[in-house]
């Protein structure tokens, strides 16, 4: 019995160990957003001699004449909106490939597949000159539209593997009382698969708020940017960075981030091990 509990305190103490290991720059962020310039890079101390908050408060102004505001605002705009397409379009292809029978259904599901290892980079090019041929260079429709056409391959497959486990002499009851394929689909595969449905607004959130690379290709007016982009703004190659402010607002960032992940994680686990124990 002892050695048993002594092995447990050493596993924890090395658990907790690695977790400080892991979180330290996380740490070292949030602190030196408390700090001035000058502080950041020549102290040695951890904590800020001299706390202030105004890395906050300059962060919060932005920059190019736009507040941290619209940045925050822009992104939120965007994440809602591909929630929304997500879930919708998601959803809808999971249904038919899961619970209706037409020709080519396992050759174009074994199609969607597929996509979930073209890498994002092969198809930039070709899109970017779709995009910019219809005028959708520099909004945020290059970025939101698609998702309303289903182009998340994970998603759908974690939506197919979930809504394959339901019964399907369930479903069978409510279309003998009249029900069409719609109403099934509205009525009673969406309610039943919310912890599914709630994992992939939480990846997309997620994958969404982060994403830089394609909001970097399509958005060049200042006005547009999101937060990862307005953060880039904050480094100036010129030497006038200001890195007080830039920690404090990727501090901000975060918190969205962090909030989402804490109030759903319930939904996240169980929507994820529902899919592939049941599948």
């Amino acid at each position: 019995m002892k050695r048993a509990r002594k092995d447990s305190l050493i596993f924890h103490f090395f658990v907790i160990l690695f977790g400080l290991f892991m979180v330290y720059p996380l740490l070292w962020m949030l602190s030196a957003s408390f700090k001035t310039n000058a502080e950041i890079f020549t102290g040695l101390n951890f904590l800020p001699k001299a706390p202030t908050l105004g890395n906050y408060i300059n962060g919060w102004k932005g920059v190019s004449g736009y507040s941290f505001g619209r940045f925050l605002v822009n992104s939120l705009f965007i994440v809602v909106l591909c929630i929304v397409g997500n879930l919708i379009s998601c959803s809808l292809a999971a249904f038919a490939f899961s619970k209706l029978k037409f020709k080519l259904n396992g050759f174009l599901f074994s199609i969607m597949m597929l996509t979930l290892m073209l890498p994002f980079h092969v198809k930039l090019i070709p899109q970017y000159i779709v995009y910019n041929n219809l005028g959708w260079v520099n909004t945020f429709l290059p970025l939101i539209v698609p998702k309303f056409f289903a182009t998340e391959g994970f998603f759908v497959f974690l939506l197919v593997q979930f809504m394959r486990a339901m019964s399907n002499e369930m479903l069978e009851a409510p279309r003998i009382d009249g029900c069409n394929t719609f109403q099934i689909y509205t009525m009673f595969i969406m309610p039943l698969s919310v912890p599914a449905l709630v994992t992939v607004a939480i990846f997309t959130f997620i994958w969404t708020w982060n994403d830089f690379f394609s909001q970097m290709i399509y958005l060049s007016a200042p006005a547009k940017f999101t937060v990862s982009l307005s953060l880039r703004m904050f480094v100036d190659a010129t030497g006038q960075s200001s890195w007080g402010s830039l920690f404090a607002m990727s501090c901000l960032s975060l918190v969205p981030l962090f909030a989402v992940f804490v109030i759903f994680q319930r939904y996240l686990i169980e929507g994820i091990t529902s899919g592939s124990l049941k599948g």
